[in-house]
């Protein structure tokens, strides 16, 4: 892979060159690979057709997981999100110990290793919230809750430059990576001034199926705010506001 320099960027292939635009730019490689129809048959592309297959079943887990927390991450993803939600997908299914390779699934892997998957690494949960809070998921009521005592927001915070007020948001997930479907709730304070008075108790209940046994999500997350001229406006389009998984549970 080569970086174009130059005025003129070309898009296309020219001789065995293709070039092509990326987010990191405009770039070159060299065309080649092999044959579509030998790495479906050829015996000794086993393993590829292995991994190949799983890789897809990673990128369908993902994208179900993603469109479940839709509502939230409209305001709170990055550029990369997907394919990095993706590689976590492709460990989750490489700790299935029970399938054969190749057969390899989220629902006999290990959906616990999606804690603390960060969907915005230019503003990180982590990094951005530090007034403790405890997450709850009660497969029999079918609750998934998010509790945090009372903090001031200008020293809990870690707000990004221009933000005057924010809000709290979580979403609780049931996801049924075998049929497709799944069955989400969110929640949300109203908007809050960033400054030196403490909050109010804040405490937020997503209720999903009860006693399902499929895997269930708590996400939560903060989207950040400028008030001008007595209107709020979402900071920067949201480029900043942090979400992250901060529970699962597997199921049975």
């Amino acid at each position: 892979m080569a970086r174009q320099k130059g005025i003129i960027k070309l898009k296309g292939t020219i001789g065995d060159i293709t070039f092509y635009k990326t987010q990191d730019g405009h770039l070159a490689r060299e065309k080649g690979g092999i044959d579509a129809s030998r790495i479906a048959s050829d015996p000794a592309f086993q393993r590829t057709r292995e991994n190949g297959s799983e890789f897809g079943r990673a990128g369908k887990a993902g994208k179900l997981l993603r469109t479940a927390l839709r509502p939230l991450l409209l305001n709170s993803a990055d550029s990369r999100m997907v394919s990095r939600l993706t590689q976590a997908m492709v460990k989750v299914i490489q700790a299935d110990t029970v399938s054969d390779r190749g057969l390899r699934n989220v629902i006999d892997g290990e959906t616990e290793l999606l804690f603390g998957f960060e969907f915005n690494i230019r503003g990180k949960l982590g990094t951005s919230l530090y007034a403790p809070y405890v997450g709850a998921i009660d497969r029999v009521s079918g609750e998934i809750t998010v509790d945090l005592a009372s903090f001031m927001p200008a020293n809990m915070l870690a707000a990004p430059s221009g933000t005057t007020h924010f809000k709290i948001i979580s979403a609780g997930a049931e996801v049924d990576f075998e049929a497709e479907t799944y069955v989400v709730a969110t929640s949300e304070t109203a908007i809050l001034p960033w400054d030196a008075t403490a909050t109010a108790a804040i405490n937020q209940t997503n209720a999903v199926t009860p006693a399902s046994t499929k895997p269930l999500f708590l996400a939560l997350g903060i989207e950040f705010y400028q008030e001008i001229n007595g209107q709020m406006y979402p900071l920067k389009n949201g480029a900043f506001n942090p979400l992250a998984i901060v529970k699962v549970d597997s199921g049975v």
